[in-house]
């Protein structure tokens, strides 16, 4: 129980740092895009435009949208959502919207974004793991799935939230004019051929890798009824403990072993 507390204890320090945090950076990228000039602010090397600081204003307001959406889905659905989970989340918006933005993280750190798009590919692929749990819970829905088919959809699940992220880059490219998906240089040179289509398929690349990692993990973990990824396991609540908070609930235990082929018998 002591444990429990001290991951509840993070997660809300960690949601007033991260709300914070945005709600500061959104009125300064305010102020920043009313103040700049269109072209860069000085000679330094990543020196700032009004199109750098529209997309930091974007940023921040999907930030300060989607950091409710664990807690908005919580009392939606009447699941319940492992700290871990959270706390990991809350961390990945801080190191792509402050640090990767604000922080210019994205040049200064090499690869900082591939390494934000392996985080982003074993959460989703985890997620995959969990979405097929709750189908495993439900009261109306009975189902027996083999551990090679969770993890395909596993896989298939983080693959597509990668794309619909690029859909992402590429819409905001094309309506607003900014640099997203990396298709031209800090002097604003397009790049051409394979070159325009690095930054996107190195995204993609690395959320297949992170993505297999996590199903290998879970396949592995559902073939030997090891129980790996019960720790980030999502679970439906009953309706007598639906006001208790997701940390102090006890295991939710599935209607019948068959029903959930990663949980060891007793």
């Amino acid at each position: 129980m002591k444990y429990e507390r001290k991951k509840g204890r993070a997660e809300r320090w960690l949601f007033w740092i991260l709300l914070v945090t945005l709600a500061f950076s959104l009125v300064y990228a305010v102020v920043r895009v009313i103040v700049t000039p269109p072209g860069p602010v000085g000679p330094e090397e990543y020196a700032k435009t009004r199109s750098d600081y529209v997309l930091m204003l974007i940023q921040c307001m999907l930030g300060l949208g989607v950091m409710f959406l664990p807690s908005l889905l919580e009392k939606r659905w009447r699941i319940a959502i492992p700290s871990a989970i959270v706390i990991m989340y809350f961390v990945f918006l801080y190191a792509a919207i402050y640090l990767g933005e604000f922080r210019s993280f994205y040049f200064l750190v090499p690869k900082w974004d591939l390494i934000l798009h392996s985080f982003s590919g074993l959460m989703l692929g985890a997620l995959g793991f969990s979405v097929v749990n709750l189908l495993n819970q439900s009261d109306k829905i009975s189902l027996s799935l083999s551990p090679l088919f969770v993890a395909l959809f596993a896989f298939c699940f983080a693959i597509a939230c990668g794309v619909i992220w690029e859909f992402y880059e590429y819409t905001l490219d094309g309506l607003l004019h900014l640099n997203m998906q990396k298709f031209m240089l800090e002097d604003g040179t397009l790049l051409v051929g394979r070159a325009a289509l690095a930054d996107t398929m190195e995204d993609l690349l690395v959320d297949a890798g992170g993505a297999l990692i996590m199903s290998v993990v879970g396949y592995l973990s559902l073939k030997r009824k090891s129980g790996w990824l019960e720790w980030m396991s999502i679970r439906r609540l009953r309706k007598k403990q639906e006001d208790a908070h997701p940390d102090s609930l006890p295991d939710a235990q599935p209607q019948n072993d068959a029903a959930d082929p990663g949980r060891p018998k007793a």
